[in-house]
C-alpha cells in the first residue's frame, strides 16, 4: 500500500483539540483539507504526522507548541496609545484586527486589554504556546 511522502498532495479530515478537550478546528463537516506534504502549508507537526500514512489510515497525534504555532512571546504584545486609533474606533477584547504594513503583508493582532489610555494588541497566533492534539484520517493521496 502506498504511503504519503514529502511532495505528495493529500486530502485529510482532522479534528484539532486543546489539552482540555476543546475542539478548536475540524474538517469533519466540510471538505477535507488538501495540502502538499513538506511545503509548509500546515504546521510542522501536522505535516510530519501525515508523512508515512497510507490512504484510509487514521491516527491521533499530540503536537507540542514548538511544532505547532510556536511559543507565546511577550515581545509580540504591545500597548498602543488610544490617540493612534480613529476617533470612532470602539475596541473590544478578543476582536482581531489587521494592521497594514508598508511594503509587507498586514499583521493580524488580537485586542487583549483595553484601558482609558491604551489598547493592548497581541500579535501572537491565538494557538501560540498551546500543545495540540489532532485526530487525522488520510482520505486520499493525489
Amino acid at each position: 500500500m502506498e504511503c504519503a511522502k514529502s511532495g505528495d498532495t493529500v486530502k485529510v479530515h482532522f479534528k484539532g483539540k486543546l489539552d482540555d478537550g476543546t475542539v478548536f478546528d475540524s474538517s469533519v463537516d466540510r471538505d477535507p483539507l488538501q495540502f502538499t506534504i513538506g511545503r509548509g502549508e500546515v504546521i510542522p507537526g501536522f505535516d510530519e504526522a501525515v508523512d508515512g500514512m497510507s490512504a484510509g489510515a487514521s491516527k491521533t497525534i499530540e503536537i507540542p507548541a514548538e511544532r505547532a504555532y510556536g511559543p507565546w512571546r511577550k515581545e509580540m504584545v504591545m500597548a498602543v496609545d488610544r490617540s493612534k486609533f480613529p476617533d470612532d474606533f470602539a475596541p473590544e477584547v478578543g476582536v482581531q484586527l489587521q494592521i497594514p504594513q508598508p511594503d509587507a503583508e498586514p499583521i493580524s493582532v488580537t485586542v487583549s486589554e483595553i484601558s482609558k489610555s491604551s489598547v493592548t494588541l497581541d500579535a501572537n497566533h491565538p494557538l501560540a504556546g498551546k500543545d495540540l492534539t489532532f485526530e487525522i484520517d488520510l482520505i486520499e493521496i493525489l
